[in-house]
């Protein structure tokens, strides 16, 4: 009897230390999801998938399945939404409620798209996992202003600053770091497009209807669109046949004298062929001139403009592929009311100018995924323009013609698994550049042959990490190497560090990116004789930045905060110094050329259908000009960005709503290029007042086929009032259009209606 009491004693003991050891681990350890990744056949067999991505929607917690597909995965309550990729498959996205296990199936697919799955659409999406600091920017965020074309499609965006290049034209120029649109490669579906001769009024040749979604990069991209990025890369998704409605049209009219109409008319031909036809046209015939200085507020304008896509996917053999053809035509009138062309182009009698643009494309892309391996992929895409634009300003006259021929062929793998993936490559490119400035002929050849390797790797729980090499043939810019490394790190849940270096280099087309300077009286001297284009040496540039994204959770609601910081040195810049009054200056840096960019911006959504958005962004940009090292002029050193957008739930059969967006734009003063070499009363300040501006857009939704707007720009009504010097005597030797630092037209308020079929 002692001997099973001492016995009961021992086992209850040990019971208890089992308990008093395990009870601790199990309190403090963390459930675990369990599963399997397998590719999809026909009798379900499973057939694992290693080194497929597992990870919760909206945060850095992630796994990768190992040889058999297996994946074991950290669970809590918060984290529903479980994303599974695979190169060469489709991403799915689970709904997961408990811990049970998880086996689950990939489809293969046959699209080189990236796909994009989040459990809130959200109008500006932000990566935790990519390497490179890329956002997206919906077509939802685009319909929050008039967005009546691509330049004008960054007004609710703090990272991208728009501005009026001169008081004539009327144009808008875009800024990112600091520097402007020369510096950013701008891409329509991975094809250089806004480039050469497209540079100064390209952006507004892409009608806002047209785009699907913006990809927004910032400091160096990837090797394997070129070269010549140094401040970002931006590039436009346009809508597909196969998926965009099969009618739309957007009728848009605007108090500033604008109409604008534009019509999606897409067919599905068969299972595999779609094709669409888009045609935009807008016209601006009222004057303008509400500060009185017997110049155009804004220029009378015409444009047409028609794309025919066609789409063609054969998922069964893994091809997809894509035709495009598009036709411009572009007309601009500026200048004095009293100028009439048919009668005073090339006169005294008052100063006028015309700008009258062709412009004619012709791009496809093709890609072929193997069916029986579906990470490798090939693709190649190809692109011809043409690109004439005839114009005078004043007495001044500039024709440029651009010929440009762009191939670029990609083979897509991995080594050993998914998350070592590698892309590689060659690429050609071809200009010819005929231009007449103030009848002297610049004309010159430029082409290009490149190859390119990138290797990713991407280990979702920590690190994600791209390194690229290129290397390139020039006919004047001779062999050169460019590389670049984008680096993002996880220190911890909802959150992501990134790094990146790299090394742009372009030949710049001084004329083509900088038209206002023939809108002024200033002579135009070029002080370098030796280098291959114009006499100028190529610009070479290095930027590095870093950027850290957190997520939270205040008041159990959603919210990120993202701060960056980037620098841009420039080896060699081409200097376009506008500091003596008499002229305008163009030679190699010598000295130093620099910009800083430091950004804050807050996202949070305190309630359902409100999101607040908020950023303050500081530059220091600096160039080593004849007269010393000087701020660049017209580039504000701070700027405050607020954005508030909220919309009514979906109610009824016909799901009506409203949607409500504003945003308040204030920059601090901003540096005027010298004037002090003109009689006082041609002289400036050194710097332009602060200004705000603010815009405001509600949409009432009557069905998901019927939709109005009604919006209103820069409310405020801030306008600068003597934008140009010396308007009175416009054919004088002060006569300059370049001083503008803020809005001309005041306030302009629109209305617009969108319809749209399935």
């Amino acid at each position: 009897m002692k001997n099973k009491y001492i016995h009961f004693r021992k086992h209850k003991m040990k019971r208890l230390l089992f308990i008093l050891v395990l009870f601790p681990i199990f309190l403090f350890s963390q459930e675990k999801i369990k599963g399997m990744v397998m590719e999809d056949n026909e009798k379900k067999e499973h057939i694992g998938l290693p080194g497929a991505n597992v990870y919760w929607l909206g945060t850095s917690i992630g796994a990768v399945t190992n040889i058999d597909g297996l994946f074991s995965i950290p669970y809590s309550k918060e984290n529903t939404k479980l994303v599974i990729s695979y190169v060469g498959f489709k991403t799915d996205t689970l709904t997961v409620n408990s811990t049970k296990e998880i086996h689950h199936w990939l489809m293969p697919t046959s699209s080189l798209d990236e796909v994009t799955v989040t459990s809130r659409k959200q109008a500006t999406a932000k990566s935790y996992l990519q390497s490179q600091n890329v956002f997206t920017v919906s077509s939802d965020e685009l319909l929050k202003a008039a967005c009546c074309n691509l330049a004008e499609s960054f007004e609710t965006n703090p990272s991208i600053d728009v501005n009026f290049a001169d008081a004539v034209t009327g144009t808008r120029q875009i800024r990112m770091l600091g520097l402007t649109s020369p510096y950013i490669l701008i891409a329509t579906e991975n094809i250089p497009s806004i480039r050469g001769a497209a540079q100064a009024f390209g952006l507004s040749f892409i009608p806002g209807t047209w785009v699907e979604s913006i990809q927004i990069t910032k400091g160096v991209g990837s090797v394997v669109n070129g070269y010549e990025s140094i401040a970002g890369q931006i590039n436009a998704e346009l809508v597909k046949p196969a998926t965009d409605k099969s009618l739309f049209l957007n009728l848009y009219l605007a108090a500033n004298g604008r109409a604008e109409l534009n019509t999606h008319i897409n067919h599905k031909l068969d299972d595999k062929w779609s094709t669409g036809l888009y045609i935009h046209g807008n016209q601006r015939t009222e004057k303008f001139d509400r500060n009185g200085d017997s110049f155009l507020d804004v220029p009378l304008a015409k444009q047409i403009n028609v794309l025919n896509r066609w789409q063609y996917i054969n998922s069964e053999k893994g091809l997809v592929s894509f035709i495009n053809l598009k036709y411009l035509s572009d007309k601009k009138q500026a200048g004095q009311l009293q100028f009439n062309p048919e009668t005073d182009e090339g006169t005294f009698n008052a100063w006028g100018s015309e700008i009258d643009t062709k412009r004619y494309e012709l791009a496809t892309k093709f890609g072929y995924v193997n069916p029986e391996i579906p990470y490798q992929s090939i693709g190649l895409q190809t692109a011809f323009s043409g690109h004439k634009q005839e114009s005078y300003f004043g007495l001044n006259t500039y024709n440029i013609e651009h010929n440009s021929f762009y191939v670029n062929a990609i083979y897509n793998s991995i080594i050993s698994d998914s998350r070592h993936k590698v892309k590689t490559g060659l690429n050609y490119t071809y200009d010819f550049y005929d231009e007449d400035v103030k009848l002297l002929d610049y004309s010159r050849t430029e082409n290009s042959v490149g190859a390119f390797f990138e290797y990713n790797y991407d280990n979702l729980d920590k690190l994600n990490l791209t390194a690229g090499v290129r290397v390139d043939h020039h006919n004047l810019l001779k062999t050169f190497i460019t590389p670049r490394l984008h680096v993002r790190y996880t220190p911890w849940e909802k959150s992501a560090l990134r790094g990146s270096f790299g090394r742009g280099k372009r030949s710049a087309n001084i004329f083509a990116e900088n038209q206002k300077l023939f809108s002024t009286s200033r002579n135009i001297n070029i002080l370098d004789t030796t280098g291959a284009i114009y006499g100028l040496d190529p610009e070479i540039a290095w930027n590095y930045g870093v950027s850290f994204l957190q997520g939270f959770n205040l008041f159990g609601k959603k919210g990120d905060i993202t701060l960056d910081y980037y620098r841009t040195d420039f080896v060699n810049q081409v200097v376009v110094d506008y500091e003596n009054p008499r002229r305008v200056s163009v030679y190699n840096l010598k000295g130093k050329s620099y910009a800083n960019s430091t950004q804050l911006e807050i996202n949070y959504n305190p309630i359902k259908p409100i999101d607040l958005r908020f950023a303050y962004k500081f530059y220091d940009v600096k160039t080593q000009y004849e007269s010393g090292i000087l701020q660049k002029p017209l580039t504000p050193k701070h700027r405050v960005f607020g954005n508030i957008s909220a919309e009514t739930q979906e109610k009824g059969e016909n799901k009506s709503q409203w949607k409500f967006d504003v945003t308040y734009n204030w920059l601090s003063e901003q540096r005027f290029s010298s004037t002090i070499d003109n009689p006082v009363q041609f002289q400036l300040d050194e710097f332009s007042p602060t200004l705000g501006t603010l815009n405001a857009q509600i949409t009432k939704v009557f069905s998901p086929k019927f939709e109005i707007y009604i919006g209103g720009e820069n409310i405020t009504d801030e306008r600068q009032n003597d934008p140009i010097l010396s308007a009175a005597d416009a054919f004088g030797s002060n006569f300059d259009s370049t001083f503008v630092y803020g809005p001309i037209f005041g306030s302009s308020y629109y209305a617009g209606l969108r319809y749209k079929i399935e």
